[in-house]
């Protein structure tokens, strides 16, 4: 059995998953593919990898600080925890979505590994937002990195020419046009990776929850902006930056209701702006990018994924030329066999 997760570019709504929040994204076209063969061991210590060397150290940039057999180990750990009777499986692992770049390489891992496994296993399949929530405890648990469910979820959910809207308090979901037309949305690589367990990520949840408890709320979903100003820093901005993105994305939704994309192009400098001066994520590379992307014709960029490092993106009108380096992304498909 062939497993396929495409990685995912988030629009806008940066950090708000693990705050209650909310967010807009999509699914790209480049992702991961797991070939699951089966053993005759009916037990999940047969479970192994067949990668040459050149898979091995390619895949190991999606997450240093564990290391990529993390997430798999992770993964197959919480469905048999979950009830799942696994199959022995060999696993060959290959990929093109760009590793430590900020559009969820390793999402996309433990969704196909998650799929190839359930399938290999004949399995009864798992409702979407429930794997969701298992490949992101894999990721919390097994690799350290706090994340939230976003990537899994628009990976899973995700539809061609359309955004993910999420709901992360009540996990609600509901998708949105984002018909292009002539516009393009690109991805542009600040030449800098990232890494979220070794990084500022775990810190800034642990700066969320700090906050969270200084205003007696359950989450910043439920903050508002005169009570986070009495905070001291760097836990306002923590805060400031939750609120507004929210508001941001609620904006950029009915911006693409209205195919206003000038007014999506404005949010994308806004939130950028946010992730670098209140939440402090964003590094010199990215803000240079940032910056090359806007002189070179966009309506507005802005880093994405975790932040310190990765990829950038720009929303380009009608007549620009990609600038160099560019990847032009679309919205596909979500998670799928492939026989």
């Amino acid at each position: 059995m062939r497993a396929f997760a495409p990685g995912r570019v988030n629009l806008i709504g940066e950090h708000t998953d693990y705050n209650a929040g909310l967010a807009l994204a999509f699914a790209i076209r480049e992702g991961v593919t797991v070939h699951a063969t089966a053993l005759d061991e009916q037990r999940i210590e047969a479970v192994a990898l067949d990668l040459d060397a050149t898979d091995s150290v390619a895949l190991d940039a999606i997450e240093p600080a564990a290391g990529w057999r993390a997430f798999v180990r992770g993964v197959t750990s919480e469905l048999q925890q979950a009830g799942v009777l696994l199959r022995g499986a060999r696993l060959e692992i290959t990929g093109d979505v760009p590793l430590g770049g900020g559009l969820a390489s390793s999402a996309a891992l433990e969704v196909a590994v998650a799929l190839a496994l359930l399938a290999v296993a004949d399995a009864a399949p798992l409702d979407p937002l429930a794997l969701a929530v298992l490949c992101s405890r894999a990721e919390n648990e097994w690799a350290g990195v706090r994340s939230g469910v976003l990537d899994q979820t628009v990976s899973l959910l995700a539809e061609p020419d359309r955004c993910v809207q999420i709901d992360f308090r009540s996990l609600s979901v509901k998708t949105v046009p984002l018909e292009l037309g002539d516009f393009k949305l690109v991805t542009l690589d600040s030449g800098e990776r990232h890494a979220n367990a070794g990084s500022g990520y775990n810190e800034r949840r642990d700066e969320c929850a700090r906050a969270c408890e200084q205003l007696g709320v359950a989450s910043l979903r439920d903050a508002d902006l005169a009570s986070v100003e009495q905070l001291p820093a760097p836990l306002a901005g923590r805060a400031r930056h939750v609120i507004r993105e929210n508001a941001r994305v609620e904006e950029a939704a009915a911006a693409l209701e209205r195919s206003d994309m000038r007014a999506l192009g404005a949010l994308l400098d806004a939130s950028h702006a946010s992730l670098r001066d209140d939440y402090e994520v964003s590094t010199p590379a990215l803000d240079a990018t940032v910056a090359y992307a806007r002189e070179s014709g966009a309506l507005g960029a802005r880093m994405i994924g975790g932040g310190f490092g990765g990829h950038v993106l720009a929303l380009l009108p009608p007549g620009v030329a990609p600038p160099a380096g560019a990847l032009e992304v679309r919205p596909g498909p979500g998670a799928r066999l492939l026989g």
